[in-house]
């Protein structure tokens, strides 16, 4: 077993055990920061929830009002004049259906997909490759739409999915370690408010179970739920 070295241990000590507001816990964050590269900081919730049942997924998108602090690469799957909508809302990579020979071929350099329902027909036989990345095309993500121009450019504003897995955790990034504290705050309360709206008819007891704040090589600071309301208004 690893041993924890000992920036982490100095940066898990100054956090403790006790539970924070999330506009303590940002900035907490961001304090304790120790690698040499600009860490995202991501939210962890665990929901009650119950996966398995259809109506109990809790699934969507929100679009960061301070973006993530990286401008992902779009490809556009479209054809006619969606290719030039595309274009001009900033897809790194057009194409018409021809792309799909080229993904089953090992083509993957871009980091996000839209497409527009017509090309559905094709664009389907990539869910063995797409779907295991995250990847693939969803009417209900908003990237299978025929307004394949808002599709792009929410994804470059810093469009974030979120999905709970098969243990009632959904995890999601809210920017970078170097953004000001009111920006990541910001976001942050944009992605718990998605979530909140997210919560299934079907679902019972308390939904937002827990919820945990950490940076990509730092230690999880526990966010007091209560305090999230309080946030939210």
């Amino acid at each position: 077993m690893s041993k924890a070295g000992k920036k982490f241990t100095a940066a898990k000590a100054e956090v403790g055990v006790r539970h924070y507001n999330l506009d303590e816990a940002v900035p907490l964050a961001q304090k304790i920061k120790f690698a040499k590269f600009d860490e995202t900081v991501e939210l962890a919730f665990r929901l009650g929830v119950d996966p398995k049942h259809a109506d109990q997924m809790v699934r969507g998108t929100v679009v960061l009002p301070h973006g993530l602090g990286k401008n992902k690469k779009v490809l556009a799957i479209a054809g006619g004049e969606k290719q030039k909508e595309a274009l001009e809302a900033g897809a790194d990579i057009v194409a018409g259906e021809e792309i799909v020979e080229r993904i089953q071929g090992g083509f993957m350099d871009f980091e996000a997909v839209v497409a527009t329902p017509d090309m559905m027909k094709s664009v389907g036989r990539l869910g063995k490759v797409l779907g295991p990345r995250g990847l693939m095309p969803n009417p209900k993500t908003g990237t299978v739409t025929f307004d394949i121009g808002k599709a792009v450019r929410e994804i470059k504003a810093g469009k974030v999915e979120f999905r709970v897995d098969k243990t009632g955790i959904v995890h999601a990034p809210v920017g970078k370690a170097s953004f000001p504290t009111q920006n990541l705050l910001q976001n942050a309360n944009a992605l718990v408010e998605a979530i909140v709206k997210a919560k299934p008819a079907a679902a019972k007891g308390k939904y937002l179970k827990s919820l945990v704040l950490s940076t990509t090589m730092g230690p999880a600071i526990k966010v007091d739920t209560a305090s999230v309301d309080v946030v939210r208004k």
